[in-house]
């Protein structure tokens, strides 16, 4: 069993925030907490102004320093890649929150605990996708064995660009097909 990750293609995706909301949703989240963030980026002047969104959760990387991170080995990583959360074994101390830098583990209030992305398991053990992936009406998110990800998707596909963390620090396991704008270095992030 392979690496699970994502495809993502931010040229097709429209910021809809479908799949944000179907992730908040699945996992029953309150005012505040996100598992899958979609943010929007701005910049340029007239004639040349550019804008992309950026669909996100937990990259469930080779390397996760969100479990380097935890004490109590509450997070860790499944045969199939992906970085689990044990909530019994949480005691709310934040570490992942502070060492992940995606800010993929949430910190939620009201159990004391965090909670993350977990690549909807339970959907994918009954050979369903995860609830964001099937949420997207353009179809702009895709899960599954990273290998097959990169074989089908190519060398198009980056796992790094200015918005993001270097890539050698964490190695994510995903992938992303960049829209032009979002390889510039100058970047705005949108606020509201």
């Amino acid at each position: 069993m392979g690496q699970k990750g994502f495809y993502y293609d931010m040229v097709v995706c429209t910021g809809c925030k479908a799949c944000q909301i179907a992730c908040k949703d699945k996992n029953d989240l309150k005012v505040g907490e996100l598992f899958r963030e979609v943010t929007e980026y701005e910049g340029g002047t007239h004639p040349d102004v550019w804008g992309y969104s950026l669909s996100l959760g937990c990259n469930h990387c080779e390397d996760p320093k969100c479990v380097k991170g935890c004490p109590t080995k509450a997070l860790h990583k499944l045969d199939n890649g992906i970085v689990d959360h044990d909530k019994g074994k949480c005691i709310g101390c934040r570490f992942c929150t502070w060492n992940c830098p995606y800010g993929a583990p949430q910190f939620r209030e009201e159990i004391g605990k965090v909670g993350k992305c977990d690549l909807c398991k339970d959907l994918i053990e009954n050979g369903e996708n995860p609830a964001c992936v099937d949420s997207c009406p353009m179809r702009a998110l895709e899960c599954g064995e990273l290998d097959d990800l990169k074989a089908k998707y190519g060398d198009d596909s980056v796992n790094e660009l200015p918005i993001l963390p270097l890539a050698s620090v964490t190695s994510p396991a995903l992938l992303i097909k960049p829209k032009a704008a979002a390889k510039q270095k100058h970047f705005q992030k949108k606020e509201g």
